[in-house]
């Protein structure tokens, strides 16, 4: 065999050697674009009731999302009938109402705290940051750990138990 074949030769197999590795990548492309949506469905969802022109209940949103949870929007003017549907007492209430999973989920909750209720499934109507503190998911830079305040834990009667302190 000449030199100029053995050279054609190596230059093809290099170059079909080539076409297959992007025939590889194509294909494993391919299936992560595909399971990208199979993760979503998989994601839980989180039922959030909100002012429309509340920018930190958005931050919120956004938080929740940035965690991995499916986050369905209800914008309401008036919260009050819903917070009292969902049976949080007065002095247990924020600025947003949540439901995930048969829970209520009162305020600037952190997600992994939500996470962790679901995994435990406590005996509890919910979690609750109540007012607004200043250092939680939705009130401070999402690069910011929570900090100054407590997540409680709340029954029917609204009986309350520190469930993460910040």
């Amino acid at each position: 065999m000449t030199k100029l074949n053995q050279t054609k030769k190596k230059t093809k197999r290099e170059a079909i050697g080539f076409a297959g590795a992007g025939s590889v990548l194509a294909i494993v492309f391919g299936i992560l674009l595909w399971l990208e949506p199979m993760a979503d469905a998989n994601a839980t969802e989180i039922m959030v009731y909100k002012s429309p022109t509340c920018g930190c209940c958005r931050d919120w949103v956004d938080h929740l999302r940035d965690e991995g949870f499916k986050v369905v929007t209800h914008d309401r003017n008036n919260m009050d009938a819903i917070k009292s549907t969902y049976g949080v007492k007065r002095n247990l209430q924020s600025c947003h109402t949540a439901v995930v999973d048969g829970y209520v989920v009162e305020g600037h909750v952190p997600a992994s705290d939500i996470k962790r209720m679901l995994q435990e499934k406590p005996k509890i109507v919910g979690l609750t940051a109540p007012g607004m503190p200043l250092k939680s998911p939705g009130m401070q830079p999402a690069s910011e750990k929570p900090a100054g305040y407590d997540v409680l834990s709340f029954d029917q009667q609204g009986k309350t138990q520190v469930y993460k302190r910040y």
